[in-house]
């Protein structure tokens, strides 16, 4: 028996029922919506003809109530209502939050933005993804350093202060200068970043006397071998910049000459200054000295470091407990020969005049009897190497084995 409604559709009687058949699912399903609807239909028996359960002859028969033929047909299983997808606001917030650190990563963005319904760190990655924000890069693999490095690795604050200079460039009204860089290898916390308008050592000196006085001596201070931080021309590189370090007691970190990535977190720390302050370059010295201690603070305050569980610098550094009380008078020598190095950098022994050092003006070394004819020579704990009395020569300490490595440098 067929039956016949108004709207043309038509009621199969069948013993034998089947579900959906793909071909004519739709007309299916509006066939039975149109059964459902009929008055005194059996609702067991027409669940049974189609070979579908109660659950699904409900969801088609108020489908076809609320839209009719056109809702016979399948829908996007894809949620209506995603609770991670992001907001028009929190897009903005998060645009605006890149505008003003435009070289900050999606990690440290995604800590900046501070929020209790904070969206998740890989929303943020996602984003900066599609935005075409984040630049691949290549790591390089860590060398060894050259002489004077003891491969000390900071575990602490101030275990290692690196330092060098970013390279100079103008102001607006012409001046030129040169902006010096101090950090705490560990923390890194930004000690300084100062405009030099000359690089001489008395004024790097008077620039970490003042950082000396607010955050204590480091146990050793990571440089590379440029003026005024060491001398190509003198026993184990010394400057007179680098010999005050030793006289306070801090030992010397140097990297290979030409290899930069020695000091690879200084460099890249000095890729965030060339990228956000070098092309912004202020009217005068003052105003530009204004935008680095605004660029300090927000380094050390505000940035998050992956490599410190995405804290701040700040929130790690601490100062040194070795306060700095000023520069020693003198070097005392217990159990050696201490001789004063005169300005031309000679000292006195046994009726000849030796030469030492120019780096060492002023300053005493000690003088360890090896045999009868040879002395070791110190400047601190800091060996130099050794003076053979019947040539009245010194030999300083090189980088070859045979004559005593600059790696073993400090007697207790």
């Amino acid at each position: 028996m067929v039956y016949t409604f108004a709207s043309g559709a038509k009621l199969r009687d069948e013993s034998v029922t089947m579900p959906w058949k793909e071909t004519t699912m739709i007309n299916e399903r509006t066939e039975f919506a149109l059964s459902s609807l009929q008055a005194g239909v059996n609702f067991t028996q027409l669940y049974a003809r189609y070979g579908i359960s109660r659950r699904t002859g409900y969801k088609w028969k108020q489908r076809y109530l609320d839209d009719g033929a056109s809702a016979m047909t399948d829908k996007s299983r894809r949620p209506t209502n995603n609770p991670s997808q992001l907001t028009e606001l929190e897009v903005c917030r998060i645009t605006r939050l890149h505008e003003r650190h435009k070289h900050w990563g999606p990690k440290k963005i995604h800590k900046l933005y501070g929020d209790r319904y904070t969206p998740v760190q890989s929303t943020f990655k996602r984003i900066f993804d599609k935005c075409g924000w984040v630049k691949k890069r290549t790591r390089r693999k860590s060398s060894e350093t050259g002489r004077l490095a003891s491969g000390l690795k900071a575990e602490d604050c101030n275990d290692v202060l690196t330092v060098d200079f970013k390279g100079w460039w103008r102001t607006g009204n012409g001046q030129r200068f040169e902006p010096l860089t101090v950090r705490d290898e560990h923390s890194r916390f930004v000690l300084a970043v100062q405009s030099m308008q000359t690089t001489n050592t008395e004024a790097i000196r008077e620039v970490f006397e003042r950082l000396f006085k607010a955050y204590g001596l480091p146990k050793a201070i990571r440089s590379d071998n440029g003026s005024p931080f060491a001398s190509s021309n003198a026993v184990l590189g010394l400057s007179r910049l680098s010999v005050w370090w030793v006289a306070l007691g801090i030992d010397l970190e140097r990297g290979r000459p030409g290899k930069p990535q020695d000091n690879g977190p200084h460099e890249r720390m000095h890729l965030d200054i060339r990228n956000e302050l070098e092309c912004h370059a202020q009217e005068d010295l003052k105003t530009q000295q204004a935008a680095f201690d605004i660029w300090t603070h927000t380094f050390n305050q505000e940035r998050s470091h992956e490599a410190l569980g995405m804290q701040c610098p700040a929130q790690i550094y601490k100062p040194s407990i070795r306060t700095y009380s000023g520069t020693p008078e003198n070097i005392v020598y217990p159990g050696k020969i201490a001789r004063v190095v005169n300005n031309r950098g000679y000292i006195s022994l046994h009726g000849s005049k030796i030469p030492i050092s120019t780096a060492l003006t002023g300053w005493s070394v000690g003088l360890l009897p090896i045999d009868n004819d040879t002395y070791d020579v110190f400047f601190a704990r800091l060996r130099l190497g050794y003076i053979e009395k019947s040539t009245a020569a010194f030999i300083g300490v090189t980088s070859d084995p045979d004559e005593g490595s600059a790696l073993q440098r400090t007697i207790n």
